[in-house]
């Protein structure tokens, strides 16, 4: 799966994939697409503030996440080094800046806010990017 899809996934499935039973075993991840491309959330808009506001909640706060894509990424349990970061920008092609610039990084989370909301995420102003 892309990054971009583990990230959709990880929004607007919340605990589908490898969830934990109460007998402390590993659920099995939900059934996934045969298509690379993330699939569209249940019908009705999934509050994507909302749901990662309630996710950093239950970790401590989830650090700055609102507006580096190294938190965010840290807050969805996925891979944050620079390596996942270049692939993510391949795949919603960005290419602001040097790789690891603070100029990239904040260009990816306003491209991975602006692909949450074009799938079918409510993305509140606070989270997206002026520029």
């Amino acid at each position: 799966m892309s990054i971009f899809g583990s990230i959709m996934e990880k929004i607007f499935h919340p605990g589908a994939a490898g969830t934990t039973t109460a007998g402390g075993d590993t659920a099995a991840p939900a059934p996934t697409s045969t298509s690379s491309l993330p699939t569209a959330p249940p019908p009705g808009a999934v509050d994507v503030g909302q749901v990662l506001t309630q996710m950093a909640s239950q970790k401590g706060g989830g650090g700055n996440w609102q507006s580096s894509i190294v938190d965010l990424l840290k807050l969805l349990d996925l891979d944050s080094s620079l390596g996942a970061r270049k692939e993510l920008g391949n795949e919603l092609n960005v290419h602001a800046g040097a790789d690891g610039t603070a100029e990239q990084n904040i260009a990816l989370h306003a491209a991975v806010m602006q692909k949450l909301a074009e799938n079918g995420g409510k993305v509140p102003d606070s989270l997206r990017h002026q520029g």
